[in-house]
């Protein structure tokens, strides 16, 4: 559909004439959390798509393996700390980035990437489509992944 102004014309991509959804495999070995994460975000909202529309949800699956090998550069493995509340009084609780590492690597890759996704309802369907594995393997053959090296 096209959308007429007087100088130029906008075009919209509908949700029904969206291509197929392809799922990424993307290693996290040795990458820089940010970085990477910036990376997600933009695959998974489908800005490296050049049929982006940003109130549509046009963006691919990602599925990122090998998270407990993920990176943060300065101090920041010392000094990161996790924040999140129990719901009850004083249930505010503090995880430094170590400890959460050794725990729940892929709790750290998710919500990097959701810092970065923007804070919409579509984020949430556009989350869903995100998979994190700590080890090098993986359950999502039947996605049949492209492997990408970023």
């Amino acid at each position: 559909m096209t959308a007429k102004n007087k100088n130029s014309t906008i075009l919209l991509t509908k949700e029904e004439t969206i291509p197929a959804r392809k799922w990424f495999l993307l290693d996290a070995s040795g990458k820089t959390l940010g970085r990477f994460a910036s990376e997600v975000a933009k695959i998974l909202r489908g800005k490296h798509r050049p049929s982006f529309t940003p109130h549509v949800d046009c963006g691919d699956g990602v599925i990122i393996i090998n998270a407990e090998k993920i990176c943060v550069t300065g101090a920041k493995e010392a000094q990161k700390i996790y924040r999140y509340h129990t719901g009850a009084m004083s249930g505010l609780r503090e995880v430094p980035y170590r400890v959460m590492k050794a725990r729940k690597p892929e709790y750290i890759i998710r919500s990097a990437v959701k810092g970065m996704m923007p804070k919409t309802r579509l984020t949430e369907a556009q989350m869903k489509k995100l998979r994190v594995f700590a080890g090098n393997e993986h359950n999502m053959d039947a996605q049949q992944p492209i492997s990408v090296n970023i």
